[in-house]
């Protein structure tokens, strides 16, 4: 006679085993994630080797990524870099391709490895978190550039200031100087700082101390303001002047002021006659915000009113997939030499790159008939404005199709797993000391 046992897990063991095998299905999604992303790598480099991209007239293989595949232009730039880097090491590509190692190790690694330290940077990911990766990757970087003078070459002639306007309308500047530049911009605002605490009225119990962030923007324009307050330094351009003149049509000018000093008052129509008789006049057409909507074919120079509109309405180059707000020019649609008007019907924004392309490149830019801009390539097929991704099919399965394509690649739940101790400490001295021999 048999007896059966029955095994009656308590409730805490049955949120564990409900934890361990979620955990497990998490993992071994993410080496399948991992093996994909290695394929996509490969074909990546492929795609940008051959420069297939430039066919549809983008920029580089990122803006590419980022028009086709949705993928932003840092990230998009990021993984060009690692799959061209991949093609010389090997053994961590083979890593990745079979599920061990994650895209975030091997964008780490790439930066620094080459034959020589291979191994050694791939024994540290097998056996390291992300996290080990990247700070061992940051310190060795630091300590080589603190014995390169190659590289303290490079910080100075990279160092660079910039500048936008947020979505607020407050001023953001970014700035990456060498490290005695930094320094003494760090010591000026430290200055007017103090300066401006030793000025400041004792507060009371209801007040708030101003934060600190915002004790370096007032600093930041003190020392500004000084510098522009500074006889020496200040400049003067009084001998490049231009003063335009907007001159009304309307037929009581003889009676009414109805022309004024551009961003100034108003003048008399005797006045606009007396400065007509010796310089060029223009007709333009403006809306009724003063903005200029044509010149005709006066001239093919786009005004900057005009040009600031443009701005407004186009915000950046108009080619499909183009990402460039910066240093773009006003392309005239019909040429300014086949009849056409220099007016923002007839002007869009495009950058150096493509301006050249629908010059000289063989591709064409138009307004269909009803007024949207389209372009043409070379094959004269048009270039499609946002495109969308293809999917996944509805019938199919996603954890059906990774087996399907990876089932070569003996993944599980273990395979991206790292391989160190929970609270495993790394010497980073030895770490980074390793990588110098």
């Amino acid at each position: 006679m048999s007896t059966a046992i029955a095994i009656v897990q308590t409730p805490a063991e049955s949120i564990a085993s409900a934890a361990e095998q979620l955990g497990a299905e998490i993992t071994e999604l993410c080496s399948y994630i991992y093996a994909a992303e290695a394929r996509l790598l490969s074909l990546i480099r492929q795609f940008d080797q051959n420069e297939y991209w430039a066919g549809q007239g983008l920029c580089s293989c990122a803006h590419w990524l980022n028009f086709k595949c949705g993928i932003g232009m840092n990230a998009a730039r990021e993984k060009v870099r690692v799959a061209h880097a991949l093609a010389g090491l090997p053994k961590i590509n083979e890593a990745m391709a079979s599920g061990k190692m994650s895209y975030s190790k091997v964008r780490a690694i790439t930066r620094i490895a080459d034959e020589t330290n291979e191994d050694y940077l791939l024994m540290i990911a097998e056996h390291g978190t992300a996290h080990h990766v990247e700070k061992l990757v940051s310190k060795f970087r630091t300590a080589k550039g603190l014995q390169d003078v190659e590289i303290a070459n490079e910080q100075y002639n990279n160092r660079e200031v910039t500048h936008f306007y947020d979505h607020d309308g407050c001023l953001v500047i970014r700035a990456r100087l060498p490290a005695e530049q930094g320094a003494l911009i760090v010591k000026a605002l430290e200055m007017a700082m103090d300066n401006d605490f030793a000025e400041t009225e004792v507060l009371t119990e209801n007040d708030e101390p101003t934060p600190i962030a915002a004790r370096r923007a007032d600093a930041l324009a003190e020392v500004a303001e000084t510098y522009m307050n500074n006889n020496e330094s200040s400049g003067s351009t009084a001998d490049r002047y231009q003063v335009v003149v907007h001159v009304g049509v309307d037929s009581e000018a003889e009676r009414e002021c109805v022309s004024h000093i551009e961003d100034g008052p108003g003048v008399t129509a005797v006045t606009s006659r007396r400065i007509a008789c010796d310089c060029t006049v223009v007709a333009i057409k403006e809306d009724e915000n003063g903005e200029p909507l044509s010149i005709g074919r006066r001239s093919r120079t786009i005004p900057p009113p005009m040009r600031r509109a443009l701005r407004a309405r186009d915000k950046g180059c108009r080619f499909p997939g183009c990402t460039n707000t910066r240093f773009v020019d006003g392309h005239h649609i019909e040429h300014w030499a086949d009849g056409g008007e220099t007016s923002l019907d007839n002007l869009v924004l495009l950058c150096r790159h493509h301006h050249h392309l629908v010059h000289e490149g063989g591709f064409v830019c138009e307004k269909s008939a009803d007024g949207n801009i389209q372009f043409r390539d070379q094959r004269e097929q048009h270039l499609e404005l946002s495109p969308q991704m293809p999917g996944v099919a509805a019938n199919d399965d996603v954890q059906q199709w990774l087996d399907r394509e990876f089932f070569e690649a003996n993944i599980d739940s273990e395979s991206c797993a790292a391989r160190c101790q929970a609270g495993e400490r790394m010497d980073w001295h030895a770490a980074v000391g390793s990588l110098f021999y």
